[in-house]
């Protein structure tokens, strides 16, 4: 509201078009847009992901508009171009857990990038909402 929509429109575009820039590099897929949101997908080893998340905070950073980033690695139920399930789920919620800035991981994805030198801190225990159980999260330093 502050800004204005035809400045929003501006800033939108402008992070839209990083977030694709940085998806393009490191290979991820774009499944869909909400708003100012993307969902986006990897095949294989999470690695990539995660330095695209960074990438993506990076290349934001400047516009004025802190991004919040969560990754989790699972399965997906495929649905025509879009994706399903609890992987997507936890997912969104490991990113409703994110502050301006942060890239957030799930343990399943923290655990299978050990040893590839990508730093993370330990963010807690956390319920998150419609998923059994307490899960780890992990900060990318």
């Amino acid at each position: 509201a502050r800004v204005g929509d035809a400045r929003w429109r501006q800033l939108l575009a402008a992070h839209d078009a990083e977030v694709r820039a940085q998806l393009a590099r490191y290979g991820g897929r774009e499944v869909k847009t909400i708003g100012d949101g993307f969902l986006a997908v990897f095949d294989g080893a999470p690695s990539p992901a995660v330095r695209c998340a960074a990438a993506i905070a990076e290349a934001t950073a400047g516009l004025g508009v802190p991004v919040r980033l969560g990754l989790h690695t699972g399965e997906c139920e495929v649905v025509g171009d879009d994706v399903a399930g609890m992987a997507v789920n936890i997912a969104a919620r490991v990113c409703g857990l994110a502050g301006a800035g942060e890239v957030l991981a799930s343990g399943t994805t923290y655990g299978t990038v050990v040893g590839s030198g990508l730093r993370f801190e330990d963010a807690g225990l956390h319920a998150l909402r419609g998923v059994p159980g307490e899960w780890p999260v992990f900060r990318l330093a």
